[in-house]
C-alpha cells in the first residue's frame, strides 16, 4: 500500500481516484476527532466530508516536510472551530446517549457505559482549546510533538493545556462520580 506522500504525488499528477485511499485511511480518525470536538455524530460526519473536500482542493499547498496526518488534522481543527464560531455554541452541550452506547454490548458493561458517558460529557464541557489537546492526546494518541505541529503551538504550551485539561476533567468528574474512578479513567 503506498504511503501518504506517494498517494499525494499521484493525485497531484492527475490520478484523482487515488484520493479515495487517503479518505479511507483517515475517515474514521477525522470523524472521531470531530465528534469528540462537537458531540454530534451527524454533524461530525458532515464536517468530515467538508474537510476532505477542502483538503483535496488544497492538496497542492501540502508541504512534504511535515506529516500529512498533522496537516489534515489542522484543516479539520480549523474547520471545526470555524463551524463552532458560526453556530455561536453558547448553549449547554448535550450528548445523544444512544450514540455513546453500543447496543450489542452485554448488560454487564452498563457501569462502564455510564462511566464513559460521564467522561464524554466532561470532555464536552472543556473549553475548546483544552478539549482539542485532550482529544488529540488521549483519544487519538498523538505525541506532544505531533500535536504541536498540528496546532502550531510550542510543546510546552501543549503540555500546559493538557495539564489544565486534566485538572478540569478531574474536578468535573469528581463532582459527578467521586474521586476514585477519575484516575482510572484518565490514566494519569
Amino acid at each position: 500500500m503506498p504511503d501518504d506522500q506517494e498517494l499525494i504525488e499521484q493525485i497531484l499528477a492527475g490520478d484523482h481516484e487515488q484520493y479515495r485511499q487517503i479518505v479511507d485511511r483517515y475517515k474514521g480518525k477525522i470523524v472521531g476527532y470531530l465528534y469528540r470536538m462537537i458531540g454530534n455524530m451527524p454533524d461530525a460526519q458532515d464536517l468530515a466530508q467538508d474537510v476532505f473536500i477542502k483538503t483535496f482542493y488544497r492538496l497542492h499547498d501540502y508541504r512534504p516536510e511535515y506529516r500529512f496526518s498533522s496537516w489534515l488534522y489542522r484543516i479539520a481543527s480549523n474547520h471545526c472551530f470555524d463551524e463552532m464560531r458560526k453556530r455561536k455554541r453558547t448553549e449547554q452541550v448535550e450528548i445523544d446517549e444512544e450514540q455513546l452506547i453500543d447496543l450489542d454490548t452485554p448488560e454487564t458493561t452498563l457501569l462502564k457505559k455510564e462511566r464513559d458517558t460521564e467522561l464524554e460529557r466532561s470532555i464536552m464541557l472543556l473549553d475548546e482549546e483544552y478539549r482539542e489537546v485532550f482529544v488529540l492526546f488521549y483519544i487519538h494518541r498523538l505525541s506532544y510533538r505531533e500535536i504541536s505541529e498540528q496546532l502550531s503551538l510550542s510543546e510546552s504550551s501543549i503540555q500546559m493545556r493538557l495539564f489544565r485539561a486534566r485538572k478540569k476533567m478531574r474536578d468535573s468528574l469528581a463532582k459527578t462520580m467521586g474521586g476514585g474512578a477519575i484516575y482510572e479513567m484518565l490514566h494519569v
